[in-house]
């Protein structure tokens, strides 16, 4: 389809739509329902130094336009993504992959950047900052710029893949951090990841979620995305991937508009699984109906 490409510093892609980590597993399931190859990219489930079982159930809540999660990072760990998921993929879907990496140390972040160079799939590293750092009383990497400056630098001394730092909006200056993390090495932003909240059963008087509070995602995100992007695209001079709340080929153009090179669309794959195929299908005929001919040119018109 023509005037959908864009890119990613070196990186290609066929068209701007990537399913967002943690909403896509490793591919295999929507392999069936769909060939692959239509996406820009896919954001692999967030990938920790060792395997996670992730946290108690109950763990995901619905809530209006959107919904709860506490899964927990849970996956097999780097090692088994490397040797089995990853190499799996591959024979299925044949264009480069973007891994998200979590970690709780900065030697967590360097041990897994380090495993996923050997990789040539992997064309670009999502730096999951939002993690508790555990070396400095449990506060995220992501909420100061001096542990999100560390977070970035460690990955970066551990890799030459391009590194793209996942930032929480759950901080009151979301540009300090996004300056800090390009300040390390960063060579792009992702945002927003989710925001916190929670539920409580009125019967049992008790919160929903068995950790408590979790992460909001869905359609209800969305304007704190685009806000968020559209600040940091006037505060840094890296390409950034736009996630929060995307369900339509309108929210890609908005969130272009914004400041986004790509976009990744998250809870929306889980109430249609086809949703990313049918964005793709649907915006050559959105784009004409705003007078667009190439997606690349608009990322940041609305500044």
């Amino acid at each position: 389809m023509e005037g959908l490409s864009v890119r990613l510093g070196d990186i290609t892609l066929d068209n701007p739509i990537i399913p967002a980590s943690g909403t896509f597993g490793y591919g295999f399931e929507f392999a069936e329902l769909y060939d692959l190859n239509i996406l820009g990219s896919i954001a692999l489930k967030g990938t920790t130094r060792e395997p996670r079982f992730g946290n108690e159930t109950p763990r995901i809540a619905e809530t209006p336009s959107g919904m709860l999660n506490s899964v927990g990072l849970q996956n097999p760990g780097i090692d088994h993504v490397l040797e089995h998921e990853i190499p799996e993929l591959k024979k299925i879907y044949h264009k480069p992959l973007i891994l998200n990496v979590g970690g709780f140390s900065e030697e967590d972040f360097a041990y897994v950047c380090a495993a996923a160079s050997r990789e040539p799939a992997v064309g670009i590293i999502e730096l999951n900052i939002s993690c508790p750092n555990l070396h400095s009383g449990g506060a995220n990497f992501g909420t100061s710029p001096d542990e999100a400056y560390a977070a970035v630098k460690a990955a970066r001394g551990a890799t030459d893949k391009p590194i793209f730092a996942k930032l929480s909006p759950n901080v009151t200056d979301i540009k300090s951090i996004a300056a800090a993390a390009v300040e390390a090495g960063a060579d792009g932003i992702s945002l927003i990841n989710t925001l916190l909240g929670m539920r409580i059963d009125i019967k049992k008087r008790t919160p929903v979620l068995k950790n408590r509070t979790g992460g909001l995602s869905g359609p209800a995100v969305l304007p704190v995305a685009l806000r968020a992007v559209y600040e940091v695209y006037d505060a840094v001079s890296v390409p950034i991937i736009g996630m929060g709340g995307i369900s339509c080929a309108e929210d890609v153009i908005e969130m272009m508009l914004a400041g986004a090179v790509a976009v990744e669309v998250g809870a929306a794959n889980l109430v249609n699984p086809f949703i990313c195929r049918d964005i793709i299908e649907k915006l050559p005929e959105t784009m004409k109906k705003y007078g667009i001919s190439n997606l690349s040119d608009i990322t940041g018109g609305a500044h």
